[in-house]
């Protein structure tokens, strides 16, 4: 079992800035993928942003250039660096990790951005 702790969440101006962390413990062997997902009220979960153990990346077009996702193997932790946020940004950020042959989630962090 993987247990995925979110922090960093809260409320922010629009044009602003935050960063979110996701810390990975338990039984940890060779996370593969380790990503961003987001579900605004009403609507699906969507991804944001991935991130997987050769440095390779992914991002919805909707924050290409805008968020920069990035990972530390060594402390098993995961960041999202939001910038010029939007309120359409504005949802419960969830963490989630692959290990082969299980994909874990976090509990899910709340983003606020204010117009």
């Amino acid at each position: 079992q993987v247990y995925l702790a979110e922090s960093g969440g809260g409320l922010v101006q629009a044009g602003g800035s935050l960063r979110l962390s996701c810390a990975a413990s338990g039984r940890i062997l060779n996370i593969i993928v380790m990503g961003w997902y987001r579900q605004a009220p009403g609507k699906q979960r969507e991804l944001v942003a991935t991130i997987n153990n050769g440095g390779g990346t992914n991002y919805a077009e909707s924050v290409k250039g805008r968020f920069t996702i990035s990972r530390d193997s060594v402390k098993n932790t995961v960041y999202l660096e939001m910038n010029s946020v939007r309120p359409e940004d504005t949802a419960v950020y969830f963490c989630q990790c692959f290990q082969t042959p299980d994909v874990y989630w976090g509990q899910g962090t709340q983003v606020t951005v204010s117009s």
